[in-house]
């Protein structure tokens, strides 16, 4: 492949390699016969709302990043999400980086097949003045991605026993996720929603010369990287 997955060998090469991806709720677990009482269903509560995390881990650090959106899962907010974490930790930590390469599974916001995913990836590169390759794992195998198990294992494992009840529970308890080899996870609430900021890009069709410039500074890739 194009890149080796060696975190250190791309640093070197002003390369910077990291993984994306959506985390999943955890159930629950409490004493015998102490139950918290929860909702049946996972709908959107109006009062509290809900929580949508995005997670991006740092090979070459062993850190992770994790945006947590109250509105959509939308390429845009997927895409927000990573420029967050460059503008937090990405540039201060690798100022050297030219080429961002990212690994992702097949579905979701971030899909190979959402056209959108590729025209914020693109605005992505313009912002930043980077060089973006993408690597989607093929379809069913999104498991394979690094941020399963180095980051988003390890936060269920910290969710486990208390019920997500607001917001601040949420932030608070991913931020607090360690490890003994040293993972460190840094958290944020993003509260804009799509009509506070481009609105139009939502469910937008690209026009044509948004296509025409996507592949600018943008290389895309059907298969992961190889180990």
């Amino acid at each position: 492949m194009h890149v080796k997955t060696n975190p250190t060998a791309n640093l070197r090469h002003g390369r910077l390699l990291y993984a994306v991806g959506d985390a999943a709720r955890v159930p629950p677990v409490r004493p015998k016969g102490k139950p918290v009482e929860v909702r049946t269903h996972d709908f959107k509560d109006k009062q509290l709302g809900h929580a949508i995390p995005f997670g991006i881990y740092d090979l070459a650090s062993d850190d992770g990043w994790v945006n947590v959106g109250i509105d959509s899962n939308t390429a845009e907010f997927a895409v927000n999400s990573v420029l967050g974490w460059w503008q937090h930790l990405g540039k201060q930590r690798h100022p050297a980086a030219t080429i961002l390469t990212i690994t992702s599974d097949c579905g979701g916001a971030n899909s190979n097949r959402v056209r959108l995913w590729k025209t914020e990836c693109q605005r992505l590169a313009d912002s930043t003045g980077l060089q973006i390759q993408i690597c989607h794992f093929p379809p069913g195998t999104s498991k394979w991605n690094k941020v399963e198990h180095r980051l988003f294992s390890f936060m269920s494992l910290n969710w486990r026993g208390k019920p997500l009840e607001s917001h601040e529970v949420i932030i608070n308890l991913i931020a607090a996720t360690t490890t003994s080899t040293g993972l460190t996870v840094h958290a944020q609430l993003d509260k804009r929603l799509p009509h506070q900021d481009r609105s139009h890009r939502r469910t937008a069709r690209c026009r044509q010369h948004q296509r025409a410039r996507i592949p600018r500074r943008l290389e895309l890739h059907n298969r992961p990287l190889s180990n």
